[in-house]
């Protein structure tokens, strides 16, 4: 696989399951602390993009780290600039999928449709990337699912408990 092929690889994975796991978790945590709906989206949404920015910055930060460790001097940032763009976009199109029950759905059930759609994302894509990285699918999407929502139950549990 060519350099650039596992920049928007690893980028895209790390990005759309962070804001899967990350953002599901926050918001389980604010829903069942007993918070309104106007609450639950605001956090979401500033979340992603302050979270997919920051997420942006590491990843730039981190490839050029890398890039610069390999050639032992200066880069010109191209490449971890993609990787940077990716992680961003990534991140904030993955966001939506738990957000937006809480758009669509009555509160009641919002939580349960967030979670199920973030833990099916996850399950979908380890599929996807355990073909394209050619391993045992099922093994590999199972274990992104299972990962992804031992986040959510962390974040159900710390909410109800501050709540």
């Amino acid at each position: 696989m060519s350099a650039k092929k596992e920049i928007y690889l690893r980028n895209t994975i790390f990005g759309v399951s962070d804001s899967l796991v990350s953002t599901v978790g926050l918001l389980s945590g604010i829903d069942v602390s007993g918070t309104s709906r106007q609450i639950i989206l605001l956090t979401g949404v500033v979340y992603a993009f302050v979270e997919a920015f920051s997420m942006a910055i590491g990843s730039f930060l981190s490839e050029q780290s890398a890039e610069e460790y390999e050639t032992g001097g200066e880069v010109d940032g191209g490449e971890p600039l993609v990787a940077g763009i990716v992680m961003f976009i990534s991140f904030v199109v993955a966001s939506f999928v738990p957000i937006l029950p809480y758009l669509l759905f009555d509160l009641s059930i919002a939580l349960w449709i967030s979670i199920s759609l973030s833990v099916a994302a996850l399950f979908i894509l380890g599929l996807v990337s355990a073909r394209l990285v050619r391993v045992k699918m099922m093994n590999h999407a199972t274990k992104m699912a299972l990962l992804g929502g031992t986040a959510i139950i962390i974040g159900v549990i710390v909410g109800k408990l501050i709540k």
